[in-house]
C-alpha cells in the first residue's frame, strides 16, 4: 500500500473515520458497555429522516471521505438500517458495521449487508473460550455467535475488524485470543485499553506497568501476525512500537516502509468524530462532550472549528506530560482517559510511563 504518494490526510480537515450510535437499543447488557445500552430505543433518537440529513453532511469533507462506522446499541436493532446503508452508499460513503452479538445475527443479515455494500464487519472477542468471553460480557451464548459470525464472513469474504478488551480481567488470556485468532484471514485485531465510564467501572484497567508490557507484547506479535494488530484507546502504543523499531536500528524509511505509522496522529477528535443515537457530535465514543448536535449544526464545521475539536487538533494545547512530550503529535495520549481521569479532556494520559523531560 504506497499511502507515500498521496498527500496525507489532513487530520485537522477531515476525520479518517465518523461512527455512528445508531441506537441505544441492544438485545445485550454486557458489563462494560460504553452506551450503557437498553432494550429499547431513546425517545430523541434521530428517526429516518434526520438520520439522512445527517448523512448528506458528511460528503461535505470533500475527498478522501471518511468511512462511517455504523454502531450502537446493536445497529440491527434499527428497522431502517438497509435503507439507511443504501442512502449512505449514494452518496459514495464507505461503511463499516459493528453488531451486537444477538441471535439477529444470522448468516442471512450477514449476506445482505454485503449486498447492500457494507465493507467491514467489527465484531468483539474478549477472552478465548466460552466461558472467559461471556463471563466478561455477562451474556451467556456471545462467544460462540461470535465464532460463527466470524467464520461466515470469512466464507462471505466480508474484511473483520476483531476488537478485544485489554483490562486486568483479560490481559492473561490475550495470548490465547491471539491462537485462536491466528487461523482466520481477519483484517486487524485491535485491543480496546479499558476506560473506566459508563458500566466498564465494573471492571479494572491495566496499570501502567501492565499497559506497557502488554503493548511491547503487541508490537511482538505485529510483526508475525498475518493480520494488523492495533490498539484503541492507547496511542501511547505508538511511541512503544517506534522505540522498538529504532532499537532495532531501523531507519525513518524502513519505519515508514512498515506502514506502521499510517494511524500516527489519529485519536479522539483528530481522525474521529462520533455521533450519538440522538444526535450530539463529540470527538469520540469514550469522550462523550458534545459541541453540538447534527439537528441543528453541522459536522463538518464542528469538527474543524468548534472550540474543543479545536484543542484536540492541536498538541500544542495538551497539557502536563503530554503538553512538553516528543511523540505528541504521532500519539497524543488518551484524550478520553485524561478525561475519566481528571475531568479535562486535554490532560495527561495516565496509562503511559514515559517521562517526557
Amino acid at each position: 500500500m504506497g499511502h507515500s504518494h498521496h498527500a496525507p490526510r489532513d487530520y485537522s480537515k477531515s476525520p479518517m473515520n465518523v461512527y455512528w450510535e445508531m441506537t441505544q437499543s441492544c438485545a445485550l447488557a454486557c458489563r462494560h458497555c460504553r452506551a450503557e445500552a437498553i432494550s429499547t430505543p431513546h425517545p430523541q433518537e434521530l428517526n429516518f429522516e434526520e438520520s439522512v440529513s445527517f448523512l448528506r453532511q458528511i460528503p461535505d469533507f470533500g475527498a478522501p471521505l471518511p468511512q462511517l462506522i455504523l454502531t450502537g446499541g446493536d445497529p440491527l436493532a434499527r428497522a431502517d438500517l438497509f435503507e439507511l446503508i443504501d442512502q449512505a452508499r449514494k452518496l459514495g460513503i464507505a461503511i463499516s458495521i459493528t453488531p451486537a452479538a444477538t441471535p439477529a445475527l444470522t448468516r442471512e443479515i450477514l449476506v445482505r449487508l454485503k449486498q447492500h455494500g457494507v465493507d467491514g464487519l467489527g465484531l468483539s472477542l474478549d477472552g478465548s473460550t466460552a466461558d472467559r468471553h461471556d463471563s466478561i460480557r455477562g451474556v451467556p451464548g456471545t462467544f460462540d455467535r461470535t465464532m460463527q459470525a466470524m467464520r461466515w464472513a470469512q466464507e462471505l469474504e466480508m474484511p473483520v475488524q476483531i476488537n478485544t478488551l485489554a483490562a486486568a480481567e483479560t490481559v492473561a488470556d490475550i495470548p490465547a485470543i491471539y491462537e485462536l485468532l491466528k487461523p482466520f484471514s481477519i483484517a486487524r485485531w485491535s485491543l480496546f485499553f479499558l476506560i473506566s465510564v459508563g458500566r466498564g467501572k465494573v471492571l479494572q484497567p491495566l496499570s501502567p506497568e501492565e499497559g506497557e508490557k502488554l503493548m511491547n507484547w503487541i508490537h511482538d506479535t505485529s510483526r508475525d501476525a498475518s493480520f494488523t494488530v492495533s490498539t484503541t484507546e492507547a496511542p501511547s502504543f505508538r511511541r512503544v512500537a517506534l522505540e522498538r523499531m529504532r532499537e532495532a536500528g531501523m531507519s525513518g524509511e524502513q519505519i515508514r516502509e512498515t506502514g506502521a505509522t499510517r494511524s500516527y496522529g489519529i485519536r479522539d477528535g483528530h481522525g474521529i468524530m462520533f455521533v450519538s443515537n440522538t444526535g450530539d457530535i463529540c470527538p469520540a465514543g469514550f469522550l462523550p462532550l458534545p459541541v453540538g448536535n447534527v439537528r441543528k449544526d453541522h459536522i463538518v464545521e464542528m469538527y474543524r472549528d468548534s472550540p474543543l475539536f479545536r484543542q484536540l487538533h492541536d498538541p500544542s494545547q495538551f497539557e502536563d506530560r503530554c503538553g512538553v512530550c516528543d511523540y505528541r503529535t504521532l500519539c497524543g495520549g488518551s484524550r478520553a482517559r485524561a478525561f475519566a481521569a481528571t475531568g479535562n479532556p486535554l490532560a495527561s494520559d495516565p496509562i503511559c510511563l514515559f517521562d517526557p523531560s
